[in-house]
């Protein structure tokens, strides 16, 4: 793996270089963009305004956009002199209970991995004390031209960190609860479906979607018609599907 960003942990005086690597990686299905009446593809070009041509990417900057309209130039030289201390410092806040976050506001995870031998030991004594103590550390880090909270917490012997969204990133999800009540037995016969219901082997869950879109597209170069998956169709009657769940999720576990 190539790391990402480097610089250095601390908690209270205890200082010690790291790097940060991409603990994730999608596997996305990238469909191109092309003209809907003819096929052709599309091609995004980039070009000047203020010259009115296009340019290649190596000419491509960025900059900063003011209220009124202009633009200021910024140089990577520029960014690199940012008054901020968490572009190359992870600074540990404090400590709280992992189950203490609420999912919601997870974002991106990072292996921490120590940048040389002088960092082994407070490396080793920082992942030792997570997980003896069950405690998370609340950092900020700067990483990919974003300040972000972040959670630091043991796995396996190493440290990963997870980049956190502010909350003012976080939507708020208005009326989306619903306000009919439910019975004390449909809650009863729920909780005994979802215990009989089988374990998930998360691990051995693959994405299917790729192999769908294949088969769409050899059913489109051949002419064929593709079968479409029958589309589950909401209970009428709570209480009867859930009883009916509960016996068929019975007489497969005994099955």
């Amino acid at each position: 793996m190539r790391a990402l960003w480097s610089g250095v942990l601390q908690f209270g005086l205890v200082v010690l270089p790291v790097k940060l690597f991409s603990a994730t990686e999608e596997h996305r299905v990238r469909l191109r963009k092309v003209h809907a009446a003819d096929g052709g593809r599309v091609q995004h070009r980039r070009f000047c305004e203020a010259e009115d041509r296009e340019i290649p990417y190596e000419e491509v900057g960025r900059g900063w956009e003011l209220s009124d309209g202009r633009l200021v130039p910024l140089s990577d030289q520029d960014l690199e002199r940012l008054p901020l201390a968490t572009r190359h410092v992870v600074q540990v806040l404090g400590f709280v209970p992992w189950q203490d976050i609420d999912p919601i506001s997870f974002s991106r995870p990072y292996y921490v991995g120590p940048d040389g031998p002088p960092a082994d030991r407070p490396y080793a004594l920082l992942v030792e004390a997570l997980a003896r103590t069950g405690q998370t550390g609340v950092c900020k880090v700067a990483v990919r031209s974003r300040e972000r909270i972040a959670l630091l917490r043991p796995h396996h012997g190493i440290l990963i960190l997870h980049t956190l969204l502010w909350q003012d990133e976080l939507r708020d999800p208005g009326d989306l609860a619903p306000s009919t009540p439910v019975t004390d037995r449909e809650l009863e016969l729920a909780e005994v479906l979802m215990r009989e219901l089988p374990g998930v082997g998360v691990g051995q869950l693959r994405d299917e979607y790729r192999q769908a879109l294949e088969d769409l597209v050899a059913a489109k170069l051949s002419g064929d018609e593709l079968a479409a998956p029958p589309e589950p169709v909401p209970a009428v009657d709570l209480m009867a599907a859930l009883q009916e769940s509960v016996r068929a999720a019975r007489a497969h576990q005994g099955g």
